[in-house]
Parts: C-alpha cells; structure tokens; sequence
C-alpha cells in the first residue's frame, strides 16, 4: 500500500519550488494563487530569499505546506495514495493532498496558524530541545518533575524525542536529561514551545478558523498527530487537528501503526528527506522515496 508523508516546519531551504514553478504550468498557477491568498509574494522569499528570510514563521510554514501541496498536484495520476500523514505543519499539506481541505482553504488555515503561534511566542520566552538516546518513558519523568513548563513535543523515533516549554524549564531540563545519559541533549534554535502548553493562545484562535472551515472526507484515511490513528471522519480530524497545537506530534505511533495497516511503499512528497529516514528506522525492509517530477 503506499503511504504519503509530509513534512513540518525545518524542511525549508533556500529556492524551494523554484523547479516547480519553472518546469510546470499547473504549478506557476497555483504558485500565482498562493500570492493572491497570502497577499505578499511569497514565491520572492521562497525562490530568491536568504535562509534567515526564510526561518521568519509566517513565511515558513505557508512556504513548507506550498512546496508539498503544488508537488502532490504536479503530480498527478502518479499521485495514488491509500493512506497519508503529515508532521506537524505537514498534516494541513495531507489534508489538502488527500482532498478532505481545499488548495485555497488549506492555505488560509496555514497562514492563520502561523500568524497565531507567532503571537504565542511572543507573550513568554519559550524554545524546545532535540533528546537522542533514552527510552521515552525516561524523558517524560524527568520533564515532569521539573516545575517549569516542560513536556515531550514531538516523539519521532524510539530514542528520539523533542521536548518542549519555558527557556529555563528547558535548560534545567537538558541538564538533568545529560546526567541520565542521553547521547545528546540540544537545544534547538527555535522560536517557541510549540506542542506544548504555551501554544494555548494559538489553539484558541486557530480553533475558530477551523470550525468555520469546509471539511470533506478525503479520498484515504490521513493519521493524526495527536492520537497516531487513521481518520477520515471531518469533524473528527478538525477537533484533533484543533488539539494538536498543545499536544505532541505522536509520529512513532504513526508510523508503526502505517506500516501495520499494510504501508509498504513510503513517499515523502515535499522539502527534505527527514520522515523517510525516520521510517528507515522502523523498518529497515520498507521502500522509501521522495516525490519528484
């Protein structure tokens, strides 16, 4: 079966798209729409912006989720899949990819998230942290007892694991995560907590967007962040959808639970080839690839 994967915000690199927008007509349309949308010309940034340009929030995230989404279209009929996920951010782009969010209105949600994580971060000083090497159950102890606002954020691999809240909650945090052993304990160069309880202001204000947006059942099942389960129910992928700002990316779940419900072909359909190693890792027999035209 196969399996489309798309990825988050830390995938964007200097001339994303470009190619897309140059070998393909489909794709210099949609770019042209996502200017009209976005009411700046986010193509400028993406094609001939520096990497500092391209880190800023509200360009990042629209940037990610475009260069997946006008890939997955570009596509076409070699776009055939039977189950999609998306890290974080890349959830929008599988929504939009297997149909259950329109182009347009995946990309105002995408727009608007951004915008309101932005907000978050600017009302209390917040970072995350990258933790290779301890079990899981280890790291969640340790966060929880720390007093500052400290919680897992993305659990990406066994062993792997992004940890989430206040700067210092962090930093006591990696201190006491490097006296347990962990082969590498890092903060990361991020601008706030996200997956964690200091997004809150940007839940509610995404929540409303997505309550007053069209849903549609999707062509295939998409797994979720906040549970790792298949859905395909809209209203129950906008509640989860809705939660998944303040609560951890579950991808290990996610891919465990793809690869036993038969994904056997993984494609990563965007910037970067970070999921498809992270697959790798699970299961060293899958085939794994990236999209390209």
């Amino acid at each position: 079966m196969n399996a489309y994967v798309f990825p988050g915000q830390g995938a964007q690199y200097v001339g994303m798209g470009k190619d897309l927008f140059e070998s393909s007509s489909k794709a210099k349309d949609l770019f042209t729409k996502a200017n009209s949308i976005l009411k700046f010309k986010i193509t400028e940034v993406m094609f001939d912006g520096t990497e500092e340009d391209l880190k800023q929030t509200n360009v990042t995230q629209p940037a990610v989720f475009l260069h997946s989404v006008i890939l997955a279209n570009v596509l076409g009929d070699d776009f055939m899949p039977d189950m999609v996920a998306g890290h974080s951010l890349g959830e929008f782009s599988a929504l939009v990819a297997n149909k259950t969010l329109s182009f347009e209105d995946g990309l105002k949600l995408v727009a608007k998230r951004a915008a309101a994580m932005q907000k978050a971060c600017e009302i209390e000083p917040s970072t995350m942290a990258a933790i290779i090497g301890l079990d899981d159950k280890l790291v969640e102890g340790i966060c929880s007892g720390i007093k500052e606002v400290v919680v897992p954020a993305n659990y990406n691999s066994p062993g792997q694991l992004v940890i989430s809240g206040s700067i210092t909650g962090i930093e006591n945090a990696v201190k006491e995560l490097n006296e347990a052993g962990a082969k590498r304990a890092l903060v990361l160069k991020v601008g706030g907590a996200f997956h964690s309880p200091l997004m809150e202001p940007a839940r509610v204000e995404l929540a409303e967007a997505i309550n007053s947006t069209k849903f549609l059942r999707g062509i295939c099942p998409v797994y979720q962040n906040v549970t790792g389960q298949s859905v395909n129910d809209p209203e129950i992928i906008k509640t989860n959808l809705i939660a998944q700002l303040t609560s951890p990316v579950r991808w290990t779940r996610i891919m465990q639970n793809m690869i036993a419900d038969g994904a056997n072909n993984i494609t990563e359909v965007g910037p970067g080839k970070v999921l498809q190693g992270l697959f790798k890792k699970i299961d060293r027999k899958i085939q794994t690839q990236s999209a390209a035209l």
